[in-house]
């Protein structure tokens, strides 16, 4: 066998090794490999997308111990751990990663390595100073010849600053585009959101940034072309409704000519203009946002769409009859 052959061979069958891992917020992990690894089923069990295949440990005290209860993917060679608990900001802690292989077809040596990282400490005011044990009288620390009660406000630290930190984001939940996902439904409410449309998590979001401009523009036509245009994604043209045209002398009542509305109502009556066909759902909600955005005295006459293209029969022979079920073209 060539040299080359067996350096390949050796290099498929290395099993990855972890280079480390960093906590990415309280509650995530990242750990980085040094080559591609398996990502594909979290119930496999060499796969990197398992929980199982991790083991979070508190290495300092106080600290809580958390567990991993799933795992996404970051890159080909990184993975991101979820854990059930939030981790404690500033202690030290050691991922243990077992059983996980590489992407290389001839991958057999699995994973079986560890890092240390810190927890995460989020961010907070430069001046503020929150020490529960600074905080006791003086006398109270002088007789705390033992450590006993240091160590047991230190317990307290740590669910202290954890409060803390939800003080500090509060303000996050009034943010449309990084409030949690549950609060958007509340601030469409508290602005009065007239449009009951089922919408992904990032229409929300974008909702909630435009719903104001659109109040705005309100009862303009340029104000329905935008809303349409938000939520269809459609170039409308709003134009002055015109009615069917009569052509002296060869209209025919009935036919292909109706008798138009009355002179007051064609004045204040529009229609909207489609560059395509739509489907029922679309029309629905078409309609619905030209009736709230259109001026209480106006009409919505009709809405106008393209024909469908015509759907030609192409001749069979010996089965299609001419004027029948065929027609020529």
């Amino acid at each position: 066998m060539r040299p080359t052959a067996l350096v390949a061979s050796a290099e498929a069958a290395a099993a990855p090794r972890v280079v480390g891992a960093q906590a990415r917020d309280l509650a995530r992990v990242r750990v980085s490999f040094d080559t591609a690894v398996r990502q594909d089923d979290p119930s496999s069990d060499n796969d990197a997308l398992n929980p199982a295949r991790y083991v979070l440990t508190a290495v300092s005290a106080p600290a809580i111990g958390p567990s991993v209860i799933a795992v996404e993917p970051a890159t080909s060679s990184a993975v991101d751990l979820l854990v059930d608990v939030a981790l404690t900001p500033g202690a030290s802690y050691q991922v243990d990663v077992a059983g996980v292989l590489g992407t290389s077809a001839g991958s057999t040596a699995a994973t079986n390595g560890s890092a240390s990282f810190a927890g995460f400490v989020p961010p907070r005011p430069a001046e503020r100073v929150f020490d529960l044990y600074r905080l006791l009288p003086e006398l109270n620390r002088r007789e705390d010849t033992t450590g006993d009660l240091q160590r047991f406000l230190a317990c307290l630290q740590e669910v202290t600053d954890l409060v803390l930190v939800d003080i500090d984001h509060f303000t996050d939940i009034l943010d449309p585009d990084i409030g949690p996902e549950r609060f958007l439904d509340r601030m469409r409410g508290e602005l009065g959101d007239p449009f009951a449309f089922d919408l992904s998590v990032v229409d929300k979001r974008r909702l909630l940034n435009v719903l104001v401009a659109m109040y705005r523009e309100k009862g303009t036509a340029r104000g329905i072309a935008n809303a349409i245009r938000f939520f269809l994604g459609l170039e409308v043209e709003i134009m002055a409704y015109a009615g069917e045209a009569l052509f002296l002398g060869e209209s025919l009542l009935g036919e292909d000519w109706v008798l138009g509305p009355s002179t007051s109502f064609a004045a204040l009556a529009f229609e909207v203009v489609s560059p395509r066909v739509l489907t029922t759902e679309e029309r629905r909600r078409l309609r619905q946002i030209v009736d709230y955005l259109r001026p209480a005295q106006t009409h919505f006459a009709r809405l106008v769409e393209p024909f469908p293209p015509e759907t030609i029969d192409h001749v069979e022979l010996g089965t299609s009859v001419l004027g029948e079920d065929w027609l020529l073209h």
